[in-house]
């Protein structure tokens, strides 16, 4: 019988697909050791993180083209409760009186959804609609709304560098969200403007709070943003084994997975 988690053993198929990017649930049972149903449950959560395609015949497709980002709306529902913990994790890391700029994307947030009812004075800037609009009723904080195109699939302003209001402020402390984050390969994402838009919000921050949860780890998407030295802090929920090789300056939190 296998002893490792569910939560190590998707991050472990998913690992293995990377090399053949099509597999069949008998030989993944098989492989770890559990029944089949096990698989189907695990490359079912694996599909609603938009990572796996299954398909007809007991198989499953890895869908992780690197210019491909899943839809918010399958992110924010996927591993809901994980990011949650990450959300508190990074809020109490937040001090009265910080200007904090938070990133777009479904992790950030659940970052934003646990400031709500903390009382935290904080001065808040932000790209996404969603942050602001979750931040909106906190009388202690004040939000920034910056602009330019809004980008509606992940309810979000993006702009060039050049041209950016984020060029104007200065930070404290930047939770930043990402797609991938690698030792070697750095922190990566889909979309050039909105990596883009985190080099400026890196350049402009004292410090930074990564938050991201164990898909994340040890991904490479198209577009790199930065190397993982530019990172202060990671807020995770997995003792991955790409965390074995971050550099020693990088402060690591990882918070209790959900069940």
């Amino acid at each position: 019988m296998s002893t490792i988690t569910p939560q190590r053993r998707r991050v472990e198929i998913e690992s293995l697909m990377s090399g053949q990017a099509e597999v069949d649930i008998q030989s993944l049972a098989a492989h770890f050791g559990v029944s089949e149903m096990t698989i189907r449950r695990d490359l079912g959560t694996l599909e609603e993180e938009g990572i796996v395609r299954r398909l007809v015949g007991g198989r499953a497709l890895l869908l992780d083209a690197k210019s491909r980002e899943p839809a918010l709306s399958t992110r924010a529902q996927a591993a809901h409760e994980t990011k949650a913990h990450i959300g508190r994790a990074v809020a109490e890391l937040l001090v009265d009186d910080e200007v904090v700029f938070i990133d777009g994307g479904s992790t950030a947030l659940a970052v934003a959804h646990a400031l709500r009812g903390s009382g935290r004075r904080l001065t808040v800037l932000t790209r996404s609609l969603l942050v602001a609009s979750e931040l909106a009723e906190e009388t202690a904080i004040e939000i920034f709304m910056l602009g330019g195109r809004v980008k509606s699939s992940e309810m979000l302003t993006t702009s060039s560098a050049a041209a950016d209001d984020l060029r104007h402020y200065n930070v404290d402390s930047y939770v930043m969200g990402i797609s991938g984050v690698h030792p070697q390969r750095g922190l990566t994402d889909y979309d050039p403007d909105e990596s883009a838009g985190k080099r400026l919000a890196l350049e402009r921050s004292d410090r930074v709070i990564l938050a991201a949860d164990h898909s994340k780890l040890g991904r490479v998407l198209m577009s790199r943003v930065a190397a993982v030295e530019e990172i202060d802090v990671l807020v995770t929920d997995s003792d991955h084994e790409a965390l074995a090789s971050m550099p020693s300056t990088l402060s690591v939190v990882i918070v209790e997975p959900s069940q």
